[in-house]
């Protein structure tokens, strides 16, 4: 046998019948070990997966919430506005609001016309335009809230009337 082994070993074919399989041995255990690692690194990719989208999900419920918290104040926000300016429109049409309005106008002009008291009808017209554009400009923007805050400002240049002593009461 011993003699056999040593004839096959002599023969080409059997050298490069055992260079074929030494090659085989080394690409399947080369592949086997690349499978095992394969198998490794997608547990770890659908570990990590599953991981985010519970990550995502929790995160996505959070911005539901806020989101649904946010368009409720808006409602409620958008409500107070409209209920403000249907009140805001219905204090303007009030038949004081109307008068004192009037009588703010003529103030501004009659001020306006003794310091240009040169000629008293042209003066009074012009007076009186200019008193109702700044009436009007008074009512819109920053002025509006100055007159809001401090109203005494815009009618400050003359002094105020005493108090009347029937207003007092003892």
């Amino acid at each position: 046998m011993q003699e056999f082994l040593i004839e096959c070993l002599k023969n080409q074919f059997t050298w490069g019948l055992l260079l074929g399989l030494l090659i085989t041995a080394f690409v399947y255990k080369s592949g086997f070990s690349a499978k095992r690692q394969i198998r490794r690194e997608l547990k770890r990719v659908r570990t990590e997966m599953t991981e985010l989208q519970n990550h995502l999900n929790t995160q996505l419920k959070i911005n539901a919430t806020g989101n649904q918290a946010l368009q409720g104040e808006l409602a409620i926000l958008k409500e107070q506005n409209e209920t403000l300016r249907v009140n805001n429109a219905a204090l303007q049409q009030k038949p004081e609001k109307a008068g004192q309005r009037q009588l703010e106008i003529y103030e501004n002009a009659i001020r306006t016309l003794r310091e240009q008291a040169p000629g008293f009808a042209p003066a009074w017209e012009r007076a009186l335009r200019q008193a109702e554009e700044d009436a009007e400009a008074a009512s819109s923007g920053l002025r509006r809230l100055v007159r809001r805050v401090i109203p005494g400002l815009t009618n400050s240049t003359k002094s105020e009337p005493a108090p009347d002593d029937s207003s007092i009461e003892g």
